[in-house]
C-alpha cells in the first residue's frame, strides 16, 4: 500500500465551498458550520489503515473541541466501485461502530475533493473564523502509526510521538495566534479516483 503525502496548500487561502449529503440524512455546506471559531475538514475513508488510525484521534479532538467553538467535517471521496467498503451505505454504519461524533460527508462526484487539493486520506485542513487555511498537516510527530508503514519508514523512526500537533494548532488558532510555522505533511492512502 502506497503512503502518499498531503501536497502543499498556500495557509491564509480560502476554503471552496461545498454542499455534500451526510450519514444522517442532512445536506452541510460552509453555511451549516457559520457559527464555529474554526473548522476541521478531514478527507478520509473506512477502508484505509490510516484512516482507520486516525478516526479515533479525529473522534476525541471533536469531542474536546466542541465545546470551545471547533467544528469538525469528515468527507470520503472514494470510487466506491474499486472499494466497496467506503460506499455511503457502509459510512453510515461506521458512524454508528465507530461513534464518529461530527458530520459525516460523501463527496460521489470527487469535485471538492479536487477544489481542496486533498490527495490522501486522513487530509487534514483547518480554516480560521473567516474560513482561510490555518493548518495542512498531521495530527502528531508519530504520524502515520508506526505499526502501519514499512520497515524502510520504521527504520527512519527515532521515538513514539509526543507533540500533537493538530492539537497545539487549535489552540493556536483559539488564542488568535498566527498559523504555525512549521507543518509537515499528513500522510495516508492515496485517495482512489474514478477511472
Amino acid at each position: 500500500m502506497a503512503l502518499t503525502e498531503s501536497t502543499q496548500t498556500k495557509i491564509g487561502s480560502n476554503i471552496p465551498n461545498f454542499n455534500l449529503p451526510a450519514t444522517d440524512g442532512k445536506n452541510y455546506s460552509l453555511e451549516s458550520f457559520k457559527d464555529s471559531k474554526g473548522l476541521v475538514t478531514v478527507f478520509t475513508c473506512n477502508h484505509c489503515p490510516y484512516a482507520k488510525a486516525a478516526w479515533p484521534l479525529l473522534i476525541k479532538l471533536a469531542g474536546e473541541f466542541k465545546n470551545k467553538g471547533i467544528a469538525f467535517v469528515g468527507i470520503n471521496p472514494n470510487d466506491e466501485k474499486q472499494y466497496p467498503e467506503d460506499s455511503f451505505e457502509v459510512m453510515k454504519q461506521k458512524v454508528d461502530q465507530w461513534q464518529i461524533n461530527f458530520p459525516y460527508l460523501r463527496d460521489e462526484e470527487q469535485n471538492v475533493t479536487k477544489q481542496f487539493g486533498a490527495v490522501c486520506t486522513p487530509d487534514i485542513f483547518v480554516y480560521d473564523k473567516n474560513r482561510q487555511l490555518y493548518y495542512h498537516g498531521r495530527i502528531n510527530d508519530n504520524w502515520p502509526p508506526v505499526e502501519k508503514v514499512d520497515s524502510a519508514w520504521q527504520s527512519k523512526k527515532q521515538s513514539k510521538g509526543t507533540r500533537e500537533e493538530l492539537k497545539e494548532a487549535l489552540n493556536a488558532l483559539l488564542s488568535d495566534n498566527p498559523p504555525p510555522s512549521v507543518q509537515n505533511p499528513s500522510m495516508g492512502c492515496s485517495i482512489k479516483w474514478k477511472t
